[in-house]
């Protein structure tokens, strides 16, 4: 009982809001009308914030309300306008002295070649009619207690149609869920220019993240070991000069220049470990960091459960990672205790570095966590920190689709005869209930109600015409939505893939 309560809550609720969508059209779309027909530009950018903001209220009660999480399906939108070295700035072939029309420009445009605008504004104007009907087992509900207060001898025959229309509410809000994800939900070509974004940024930040790591190289091999070389360079000229005037020199000299050299050949080997310990090309993952938590002075911990090797650059990524948090704890934290865990889930690499130290740690504030969140951009990784003020720090890295192995290939499961047979009976039937019995019955009940020719609706009481129209299309709609819907659940993914606008699915 108390689902159906909350269903039927929630299905006035999302009705209601439907239908005070017909106000947001009547206000939106004359100002869409108004920027192409009458040149008034500067209504669309409004317009198109007004729906954005109405879209992303119906994205949040979708997921919170229909179990369905719908994320944004917009293009990326177009980055700062630069100034050029001459201090104007350029859109296309005009230069202006601000940048405040060239981004109001790119910002329009960036509205009006989105195709999620175009989809959000059909939405908006075809959520009243799809969005209330989830008022329709309420209405039978109350038109039932209207006859019965009218002592109709039908009332508890629609009494029974009520109950069955309210025990039909979740249905009808799945049906919804699925009607938002339609039109709201990402496209395919959305989530590719996302993709294609993100990846521009994280190139970028790796580009940058390499180049500094490279100035600290040069930095280190200048200030450490070729300082070393040159001094020795510089000793053992000494040493030619004193061989055979002062041999005891020379050879206090020459012990100088061998310990010089074995400190310059310790200062390479750690240089070349930094770059890429060997430890982690011959062994992997777990004995570097193995390697690294003996090195380390605090008491580290280290768990294991890897069933394969990720790739050279992952494994390279997640050791630097996790020798940059070990590092913080010792530095920063104030840790005695380190326990690191790396383990497996499914394809994806999930590290956790848990200290017990003072904690307060912030990516935002510090340069070695954002340095992590760089490097790990570069493979779609993801750094979650949990550091309270009093500690502990946990540290989080996720590394997606980081662990290739084979498996067996993935094969959908052919669909059960009984979701065949309501496919079949769904595309072959529905149209009998919908048209001829629902829209053309109901046409034939406003215009001549006299004619009853065929329709079998129009011979029942009066009370119960009505509420069968209604059923009637319903009905119609809910088979031919369930011989849609069943083969895309079944299949979800391959027909997410496969998809193309020629395929019905509005540019997915």
């Amino acid at each position: 009982m108390r689902r159906y309560a909350a269903a039927t809550g929630r299905s006035l609720a999302l009705g209601l809001l439907a239908l005070t969508d017909l106000f947001l059209v009547i206000v939106t779309l004359p100002m869409i009308l108004l920027s192409f027909t009458m040149g008034l530009v500067f209504c669309f950018p409004p317009a198109v914030g007004m729906l954005r903001r109405r879209t992303a209220l119906a994205r949040r009660l979708s997921g919170r309300w229909l179990g369905r999480e719908i994320g944004p399906s917009y293009l990326p939108p177009p980055p700062p306008v630069r100034r050029q070295p001459d201090g104007w700035y350029r859109h296309e072939r005009q230069l202006y002295k601000t940048p405040r029309v060239p981004e109001w420009n790119n910002r329009w445009k960036w509205m009006f070649s989105d195709p999620a605008t175009w989809r959000e504004l059909g939405w908006v104007i075809l959520n009243p009619v799809l969005g209330g009907a989830l008022l329709l087992p309420l209405i039978a509900a109350a038109y039932a207690v209207a006859m019965a207060w009218q002592g109709h001898p039908v009332a508890l025959l629609l009494g029974a149609v009520a109950l069955a229309a309210i025990a039909e509410t979740p249905w009808l809000l799945r049906f919804y869920g699925w009607w938002n994800e339609l039109l709201l939900g990402p496209t395919a070509k959305s989530l590719l220019a996302s993709r294609i974004h993100t990846l521009d940024q994280a190139r970028l930040e790796t580009v940058d993240s390499q180049a500094s790591e490279l100035r600290r190289i040069e930095r280190d091999l200048h200030d450490g070991a070729q300082a070393r070389l040159v001094a020795i360079g510089m000793t053992l000229g000494a040493v030619e000069a004193l061989v055979h005037t002062d041999p005891e020199a020379a050879k206090a000299l020459l012990a100088k220049a061998r310990e010089a050299s074995s400190t310059a050949l310790t200062e390479l080997r750690d240089l070349v470990r930094g770059i890429h310990p060997p430890v982690l090309s011959e062994r992997g993952l777990g004995d570097a960091v193995r390697a690294l938590a003996l090195d380390s002075p605090l008491k580290v911990k280290v768990t294991v459960d890897l069933k394969t090797r990720p790739e050279a650059p992952v494994e390279s990524a997640a050791y630097f990672s996790i020798s940059e948090l070990l590092t913080n704890a010792v530095r920063h934290g104030g840790a005695d205790r380190v326990w690191i865990d790396i383990s497996s889930r499914q394809k994806n690499l999930r590290i956790t570095v848990t200290d017990d130290g003072s904690g307060g740690a912030d990516p935002s504030r510090g340069s070695g966590l954002r340095g992590i969140e760089r490097r790990l951009a570069a493979f779609d990784g993801v750094l979650a920190v949990s550091s309270p003020p009093d500690g502990p720090t946990i540290a989080t890295i996720d590394l997606p689709h980081a662990l290739v192995w084979e498996e067996d290939s993935e094969t959908t499961a052919k669909m059960p005869r009984w979701k065949w047979a309501i496919v079949i009976l769904g595309y072959g039937l529905a149209w009998l209930p919908l048209f001829p019995q629902g829209i053309v019955a109901a046409i034939m009940k406003i215009f001549d109600p006299e004619n009853k020719s065929w329709f079998y609706v129009l011979y029942l009481p009066e009370p119960l015409q009505w509420p069968m129209i209604v059923f009637n299309i319903t009905l119609g709609l809910v088979m031919y939505g369930a011989a849609i819907l069943i083969p895309i659940q079944h299949s979800r993914r391959r027909w997410m893939a496969e998809a193309t606008p020629r395929r019905l699915w509005l540019d997915r």
